[in-house]
């Protein structure tokens, strides 16, 4: 009776930490004191940006590279956060968007126009963290038509990938927040991503390995951080025996569009190499870090990607298996400016 008391208590308590939280509109600031300074840093997002928004503002940026004005996405996602209060999900109307457009190509700026909007910057802040790495000038292999040659060809686009490679089916639906008993209870903080055990799982970003191993929560998992060190993606479940590339190391570069391991259904036990999950799928998560305070806390800002990864379904890494090594590995290579993918070592 008295255990069941104190979890009472403890879920009061932390509903109420979250809920003061969502009341102050998200826009609240966390401060760290050390000896020598004070730092301001966002404490809390709340990514309710829709599919819709985040699509048609990607087209315009995209479209509008070689346009006298270049649209920024981050940009027009940020003005419409902040007169939505974040909330698109009810307030989200095409011909907004299409209103700023049009007022930044009159010549208006994005400064004038969002001058007197009290929370433009931490929308702008919030949003550059989830999307910032998303778009840019880089430089794909791709097999030339008449000559069957792979040929590196400068894009402009979405640089980013899908988690799982191309070819291979899963399904999805928006179970950020659910609940979880295992262990206790807790809220889902990914999306799961349901499939065949032993499907190709891919890099979205290119980062750095920051987690490698069992998790008696996730099974075998990957935690990958983005080279601002803004984005933690995590990538749970994977399969039992064989969960990641071989090769994996922590401390490794994985470019995007990389196989980086495989889906399974691990988890869920103290135990390592033990498949508990039920259903073979892929937790996958992102976490925002602003500070480092933030990284392994009570303080842990994870968003709801349900949205993201439909948006990068719209880049898929095909893969093809190497019965030598008896992994998968992407067919087409990537280069972004300023980072070069290392030779492997002989």
């Amino acid at each position: 009776m008295i255990i069941k008391i104190r979890r009472k208590i403890a879920l009061v308590i932390i509903s109420f930490v979250l809920l003061t939280g969502l009341i102050s509109l998200h826009i609240h600031r966390s401060k760290s004191v050390s000896a020598d300074q004070q730092e301001d840093f966002i404490k809390w997002v709340d990514f309710r940006v829709s599919y819709e928004a985040m699509d048609k503002a990607l087209r315009a940026d995209i479209n509008s590279i070689d346009e006298e004005v270049k649209l920024n996405w981050i940009e027009l996602l940020a003005y419409l956060g902040t007169r939505y209060g974040g909330d698109f999900f009810s307030r989200y109307k095409a011909k907004d968007m299409d209103n700023l457009i049009e007022r930044l190509r009159s010549g208006e700026s994005i400064e004038f126009i969002t001058k007197d909007l009290q929370h433009y910057d931490y929308y702008y802040q919030a949003y550059s963290a989830v999307l910032e790495g998303f778009v840019g000038p880089f430089e794909i292999e791709e097999k030339d038509e008449e000559s069957g040659e792979k040929v590196w060809v400068n894009k402009y686009g979405l640089k980013v990938f899908s988690p799982i490679a191309a070819g291979y089916h899963y399904g999805h639906y928006d179970d950020f927040g659910n609940s979880r008993s295992y262990g206790f209870r807790r809220v889902h903080l990914g999306n799961d991503l349901i499939g065949s055990v032993g499907t190709p799982i891919i890099a979205v970003e290119t980062g750095r390995v920051e987690a490698l191993g069992w998790n008696q929560y996730g099974g075998w998992r990957i935690g990958i951080r983005s080279l601002d060190n803004k984005r933690y993606y995590y990538y749970a479940h994977l399969r039992k025996d064989h969960p990641y590339v071989k090769s994996l190391k922590e401390g490794d570069i994985v470019f995007a569009g990389d196989v980086i391991g495989y889906l399974g259904m691990t988890g869920y036990s103290r135990k390592e190499n033990v498949s508990n999950i039920r259903t073979p799928h892929l937790h996958f998560g992102m976490q925002l870090i602003f500070h480092e305070s933030q990284k392994d806390a009570l303080a842990e800002i994870w968003i709801d990607v349900y949205r993201i990864v439909k948006l990068l379904s719209k880049n898929k890494s095909p893969v093809s298996y190497d019965p030598d090594t008896k992994e998968f590995n992407r067919i087409y290579d990537i280069k972004f400016h300023n980072l070069e993918r290392q030779p492997k070592p002989q």
